[in-house]
């Protein structure tokens, strides 16, 4: 039987979360939402990246107070100074790590930086060695590793991971890849790497064609074993992998052998709290999160629930936290809803009443883009008067 392996939950929503303009949090919000990312269960807590400002440095050192159990980790450039701020901040940090790192693909050496493969492969051990000297817990990023040649990648993890990098970031940093690539990229680091065996792959996946989440899970089938992710899919452009999304695929589909250590019930409140503390709202359709996830309109889906929980929800409110399933009365809705929302409101209607009730209900529907309680309140008293005046 094939043991459970468990995949580590890298939240960066203090760092690249906060990157979304109109999402710049203070030191007191970041505490606030750091203290409930370790109450979640989270195993690494990005806080933020020191050297950018006096605020960030701030928070990374207060954060670094006052958790205990989750990894507290600052983001650097693979530059000395960046470096030795950061080593500063986490100072305090029961479980300190540093993130350093530097591009790797084509574009990034030969345009942002105008050198060689060989200057990138220096700096990257140089900059691992520079934050040894403040933990033994490094991860190094390879910025846009999802467009960087597999065989130099390789070669950089190798280096980095002889250089002491604990964990080894391969970032698709602008969401380019395909789930397929993304996997592929994973396995070939795995099966070509003679090192790799002293380090953690990590994913940190961008949605930019929307593919943030199947790729970071191809990641992980392929044998990565941390996944860098924000609550509400947050981030740079199109945002960042979803932390709800992947945990609840890996609870779902126990036959990969993986897990994390998300308490899932807290889900929706935290989505919640990080949506009204960064001021940004979650989209209504959203995965898990959104107010819609658990709600059925459909006349066919609302028969097939009401018989059947299961037949249109693969996970239960509850599970996650939410407040529960909803039947939404829509013109498309049929009459089993429409029987189940006068039964929760103290009516006990008989079939024939339901279908006589039902033509009036079709034309408030048709007015209404949704039907409420007080309609069918309405409608159920003008019912009931005209079956007394029929008598």
């Amino acid at each position: 039987m094939t043991m459970e392996k468990q995949i580590f939950i890298f939240d960066t929503t203090l760092r690249d979360g906060e990157q979304v303009p109109g999402c710049k949090l203070n030191t007191k919000e970041k505490l606030r939402l750091a203290l409930q990312l370790e109450e979640l269960g989270v195993d690494v807590i990005e806080a933020g990246f020191p050297i950018s400002s006096p605020g960030d440095f701030e928070s990374v050192t207060e954060i670094s107070k006052i958790i205990r159990n989750a990894t507290v980790c600052g983001l650097t450039r693979a530059v000395q100074k960046d470096i030795e701020v950061a080593g500063e901040a986490l100072k305090y940090a029961k479980k300190p790590r540093i993130h350093t790192g530097i591009g790797t693909s084509d574009f990034h050496i030969k345009s942002k930086f105008n050198t060689t493969r060989e200057e990138i492969l220096r700096r990257a051990v140089q900059a691992v060695k520079w934050a040894r000297n403040y933990t033994d817990d490094v991860e190094f990023f390879a910025e846009d590793a999802g467009r960087t040649d597999n065989d130099y990648l390789a070669q950089v993890v190798e280096a980095v991971i002889a250089a002491g990098a604990t964990v080894v970031n391969i970032p698709d940093t602008t969401g380019y890849c395909l789930p397929s690539q993304y996997g592929e990229k994973m396995a070939y680091l795995m099966q070509h790497v003679s090192n790799i065996d002293r380090a953690i792959l990590s994913c940190h996946c961008h949605n930019d064609l929307g593919m943030a989440t199947a790729n970071s899970i191809a990641g992980v089938i392929s044998g990565a074993r941390q996944i860098e992710c924000t609550i509400n899919g947050l981030g740079e452009r199109a945002g960042n992998t979803s932390l709800e999304e992947v945990v609840m695929v890996l609870k779902q589909h126990k036959d990969l052998g993986l897990y994390t250590n998300i308490q899932t019930q807290l889900l929706n409140p935290i989505s919640r709290l990080v949506s009204e503390t960064m001021r940004v709202p979650v989209q209504p359709n959203k995965a898990i999160v959104g107010a819609n996830a658990f709600s059925h309109s459909s006349g066919i889906h609302q028969d097939g629930f009401l018989k059947n929980a299961q037949t249109y929800e693969i996970i239960s409110p509850e599970e996650v936290g939410a407040e529960g399933s909803k039947i939404v009365l829509t013109a498309r809705s049929g009459r089993s809803a429409l029987a189940y929302r006068f039964q929760k409101l103290g009516y006990d209607f008989t079939r024939d009443d339901i279908d006589v009730l039902y033509e009036n209900f079709l034309q408030v529907a048709d007015r209404q883009k949704e039907v409420e309680e007080e309609h069918l309140n309405e409608m159920a008293k003008a019912y009931k008067e005209s079956t007394v005046q029929a008598q």
